[in-house]
């Protein structure tokens, strides 16, 4: 039987994941557990390092504690086999060099973007491709989800890295995912990322936008 109070403690990390930075009265606005209880969770979760807080300081009264995810959290969430990839990247570098890794990465592309275009070959139009690549990419591990901007355009958001080790060690990886998501999602549209992981950010995402007619 599952533990309430594990379960609680695992709403708040996800919650962290997914959105960043938050209050504890936001916390528990969220979670639907008085503010009290989920302070008591977030010191049990930050003796144990997985939570920590910087204070902000605002116009009027006192600063407010914004809780937020450990770099050790990130344990808490799938990291496909980290280890095992990273010894195995680092092992075709060394025996078949630049070229062959070049290699290795083109031929894994080549297959996720048959992958998801056949995922995506029901969708009518380019923001329904986006929502469906959302949803593999979640299966995938990624907790992607689309949030919808000003103009029309979306933002496809990836909240976690299962393979950040792997891409740490091996940055072509990024530049491979981010041209996937222009070939699946076609010439009708641009798409940039805004956010990176590896740069220091909280979350990978990509802005898509329209490219009307007549607009090279």
């Amino acid at each position: 039987m599952e533990d309430p109070k594990q379960k609680v403690k695992d709403q708040i990390l996800h919650l962290l994941k997914m959105q960043g930075a938050q209050t504890a009265t936001a916390i528990a606005q969220q979670v639907q557990v008085s503010p009290m209880a989920i302070r008591q969770h977030l010191q049990s979760l930050q003796a144990e390092r997985w939570v920590t807080y910087q204070e902000e300081r605002r116009p009027l009264g006192r600063p407010v504690k914004l809780w937020q995810l450990t770099v050790q959290a990130g344990d808490r969430f799938p990291n496909s086999h980290a280890d095992l990839v990273v010894d195995l990247l680092k092992s075709v570098e060394s025996v078949f060099g630049d070229a062959g890794l070049d290699q290795l990465v083109a031929e894994r592309s080549q297959r996720q973007v048959q992958t998801y275009q056949a995922k995506v070959a029901k969708a009518a139009t380019w923001q329904q491709r986006v929502w469906a690549i959302a949803q593999f990419r979640t299966q995938e591990g990624y907790m992607a989800e689309v949030i919808e901007l000003p103009e029309g355009n979306l933002l496809l958001v990836e909240n976690h890295c299962p393979i950040y080790a792997a891409a740490r060690t091996c940055q072509k990886l990024c530049g491979a995912e981010l041209e996937i998501f222009r070939a699946v999602l076609g010439a009708e549209v641009t798409v940039d990322r805004v956010e990176h992981i590896l740069a220091g950010d909280r979350r990978c995402a990509y802005r898509v936008s329209w490219v009307s007619q007549g607009k090279t």
